[in-house]
């Protein structure tokens, strides 16, 4: 996520701390979040498919994703 979003996700918090946000201001932060969220999600998901699992025979297989 580009730097200036996660610096307006701060401001955002910051703001709703003190003197609260307007509706527009409350949308703009739910959206940046979801964006942050869903980013985070697929850097673990990315790191993730380079992990590799040792089996009791001493082999390495990679780990499977589970259905929901």
């Amino acid at each position: 996520m580009e730097h200036e979003k996660i610096l307006r996700i701060n401001e955002l918090a910051r703001k709703k701390k003190t003197v609260g946000l307007t509706g527009e201001e409350l949308m703009e932060q739910a959206e940046l979040r979801r964006q942050y969220i869903d980013e985070f999600k697929a850097n673990v998901e990315e790191q993730l498919k380079n992990v590799l699992v040792e089996q009791e025979d001493g082999s390495f297989k990679p780990l499977k994703k589970q259905p929901r």
